[in-house]
């Protein structure tokens, strides 16, 4: 019993050393010279979190009933159907048991509500950019009648790319390219939905400052990663004068947006003209650490089910 909880438990580290921790992550050097693995390390410092919390309280809720977890889980299912409901539990079960129940249906619940608003905001996004924008067939976007500098993608299945006539106008060829292609990196990578899944995590848990320093990292990294597609395509310089000319006076597009010059100018440009450090054994750390972290949760919940086959 004692092993599942340290299991279940491990992945809960990263939260329990708190926002100074997460920030120290956010800003590491290594993070921005590995965008990807950086990327993929948060993704399972939140996915271990949460899978790890509710494995931690199903763990504890089972170890007073006859059969040692995970086998404990098919008892108390065993006598949830014949009747006998939540018989052999204590009051610190019954806690643990409804600790897992209710942050699974929180975070459920904050899941949905944040999908269901960005969705929304997508499609009013599309329809006010059809109804005041021209399609442009030679680049595949849509222009803006303005003059403010604005570039960003709408993503999703009907996905839109948006420039401002402002933008054409003071990009030159090349920049607008570089511009172009990492925005449609950002549609192409999904990265909506990387970015969705922690901004649910804020929302359900507005109080806690790691969520917010989670969400603001991963949004720098996913930019990191369109300019890193855009500067192979463009090169970095074209790039960087593009995102030097757009944050003059970049508005913001809204939820569910990809702005070019949104997320952390400052550390892009250093990025982008400064030396790139790249080292083969940073991302075989990096992924190998996510790997455990996500074992352990992933090993009480798979347990019980696999139990059932043998």
């Amino acid at each position: 019993m004692i092993a599942w909880l340290v299991a279940a438990g491990f992945a809960l580290l990263p939260v329990t050393l708190g926002d100074r921790a997460a920030r120290r992550l956010a800003g590491a050097a290594w993070a921005h010279h590995h965008p990807r693995s950086a990327l993929a390390l948060w993704q399972a410092i939140g996915a271990g979190a949460g899978l790890g919390a509710v494995g931690l309280g199903l763990v504890a809720a089972v170890a007073p009933l006859p059969a040692l977890f995970p086998h404990g889980v098919h008892t108390l299912a065993r006598q949830i159907a014949d009747g006998r409901g939540l018989d052999g539990l204590g009051p610190a079960q019954l806690l643990a048991l409804a600790w897992s129940g209710s942050l699974l249906s929180w975070l459920l619940i904050h899941t949905i509500r944040v999908t269901a608003k960005t969705i929304k905001e997508r499609r009013r996004q599309r329809l006010l950019v059809d109804m005041v924008a021209d399609h442009s067939p030679a680049h595949d976007v849509y222009v803006l009648p303005v003059g403010e500098r604005v570039a960003y993608c709408v993503p999703g299945r009907r996905r839109r790319i948006v420039l401002s006539r402002g933008t054409m106008d003071v990009l030159s060829a090349q920049e607008l390219q570089a511009v172009l292609e990492h925005e449609r990196a950002h549609a192409r990578g999904h990265h909506d939905l990387a970015l969705l899944a922690f901004v649910a995590l804020e929302h359900a848990f507005p109080w806690a400052a790691s969520p917010r320093t989670a969400r603001q990292a991963v949004a720098l990294l996913l930019e990191m990663l369109a300019d890193d597609h855009a500067s192979r395509a463009q090169g970095e310089l074209p790039l960087a004068r593009a995102l030097v000319r757009m944050t003059a006076c970049e508005p913001s597009p809204g939820l569910g947006s990809f702005a070019l010059a949104d997320a952390g100018v400052v550390e892009r440009l250093r990025r982008l003209l400064g030396e790139r450090r790249r080292s083969r054994w940073v991302p075989l750390a990096v992924y190998s650490t996510a790997g455990l972290l996500l074992s352990g949760p992933m090993a009480v919940l798979i347990a019980p089910l696999v139990c059932i086959t043998l």
